[in-house]
């Protein structure tokens, strides 16, 4: 079953703390962190500060995807932070083997991030190693963008690739994911699908994460 991951990107930062009792209260258990550092995308949010005071606050599982130049000097300070899940991009790590080995070696689970106009030929060296994969619905950088349509063929053919070549890596999607579209990104294969407006934005987060879950139990029922 899809598991909803709701971005704090979204989420009230004066009262974050109860924004994240509110999912935990619909039942999520994945909490989705989005790391930017201006460079590789043209946006700056947050570090492990940040995440070092979420551990203090919720038992979930935090999911930091490190949309930063560099990643490699900064998984410890990650990990040490309790990030739990650390994915990174094909597209600004040299020598991924190398960073995913080390998230790995530090005992958390380790996610290979691509772009919206990446291949899936990029995956074919590092998929056996990888814990999940995250498709980006939408270019990495911004909040409230709209889904990508051929994202959803994208997520089906790296459903195939993971059954063919007999890896064991889940499937996140992140990006431009509304109650319109949730059920359609879970049908195609996604198994952790990130949700950033359509939980933080209306007011009522525990209501609307319930009802993204609802959708995503009745999706593959």
């Amino acid at each position: 079953m899809a598991q909803l991951a709701p971005s704090i990107l979204s989420a009230d930062f004066s009262r974050l703390a109860s924004e994240i009792r509110a999912v935990e209260q619909a039942g999520v258990g994945i909490l989705h962190v989005d790391v930017m550092d201006g460079h590789f995308v043209p946006n700056i949010t947050i570090g492990p500060p940040v995440i070092r005071s979420l551990r203090k606050t919720t038992p979930l599982t935090l999911d930091a995807h490190l949309m930063i130049e560099n990643a490699d000097s900064f998984i410890d300070a990650f990990v040490d932070a309790g990030a739990d899940m650390i994915s990174v991009h094909v597209e600004a790590c040299r020598h991924l083997h190398r960073t995913i080995t080390s998230i790995k070696a530090r005992g958390r689970k380790a996610g290979v991030v691509l772009n919206p106009a990446t291949p899936l030929d990029a995956l074919e060296q590092i998929l056996p190693e990888a814990d999940y994969v995250l498709l980006m619905s939408v270019n990495p950088g911004w909040g409230g963008q709209q889904f990508i349509p051929h994202v959803k063929e994208k997520i089906a053919a790296l459903r195939g690739m993971i059954r063919g070549r007999g890896a064991t890596a889940l499937i996140e999607v992140d990006g431009g994911v509304t109650r319109d579209n949730i059920a359609a990104v879970a049908a195609a294969g996604a198994d952790i699908i990130v949700a950033g407006n359509a939980v933080f934005t209306g007011g009522d987060p525990r209501a609307a994460a319930a009802e993204l879950i609802a959708l995503l139990n009745s999706s593959r029922s």
